[in-house]
């Protein structure tokens, strides 16, 4: 029983193809493409309201030589807010909930920040591995931690969002199957187990929400210490 809790996670294949490529390229195509007229209707205005105020949320802390990433680091946070939501529904696949997708999403956009501070301005960065004012005999424990918590930051970014949806949706299938056994026994009870059920769902609406912003936050957190 335990194991088919986890079998949702398993990456789906058919006839051999891996089924997560049509995953990871299905929220594009849900996303109306703006027309030709003068006036829009009110999808497409709605989704340009959005993704304009995020832009300016997101490009608020940082420089002038950082708005370079707003193209990617919006499209980044649609992308990720789209499929998190979609595996909310029944029958899907969410990509997100692997680890190796979501390092393989954030390492090499930490990497291209380290790599800008190094190139633009790399007495700066490796400024950041000793803080001001320390003293001589800390210096080496010092620079070691901090350049261990450097490496550790792809990592904590992808475990805080694998982690974060697949409590989720463990939390959601083992309430669901509580709640489909209770029914014939104890119908007040099942009643009771399905309220809390859609409770949790909105929380997991919001949880996916969340995690797409806070990862693409902490990139542009990331950013702004090395431009």
């Amino acid at each position: 029983m335990a194991l088919n809790f986890f079998d949702q996670f398993m990456s789906p294949t058919y006839l051999g193809i891996p089924l997560i490529t049509i995953a990871l390229t299905s929220p594009w195509i849900l996303y109306p493409s703006p027309p030709n007229r003068w006036l829009n209707n009110r999808l497409i205005t709605l989704q340009s309201w959005f993704i304009n105020r995020f832009t300016k949320q997101l490009l608020l802390p940082l420089n002038p030589e950082g708005h370079k990433w707003a193209l990617m680091l919006t499209s980044l946070m649609v992308f990720l807010l789209s499929i998190n939501l979609l595996g909310l529904l029944p029958y899907t696949f969410t990509p997100t909930t692997q680890l190796s997708l979501n390092m393989g999403l954030a390492v090499p956009f930490w990497l291209a920040t380290v790599i800008i501070g190094m190139r633009n301005q790399p007495t700066a960065s490796l400024g950041h591995l000793l803080p001001e004012g320390t003293p001589v005999p800390l210096i080496p424990v010092l620079i070691i931690i901090e350049t261990i918590s450097l490496f550790i930051r792809p990592l904590a970014l992808g475990v805080r969002l694998t982690a974060n949806l697949t409590a989720g949706h463990l939390l959601i299938q083992l309430i669901a199957t509580a709640a489909f056994v209770l029914l014939p026994l104890m119908t007040t009870v099942a009643i009771l187990t399905a309220t809390i059920l859609f409770l949790l769902t909105l929380l997991e609406i919001a949880v996916a929400m969340i995690q797409a912003y806070v990862f693409v936050l902490l990139l542009s957190l990331y950013l702004q210490e090395n431009v």
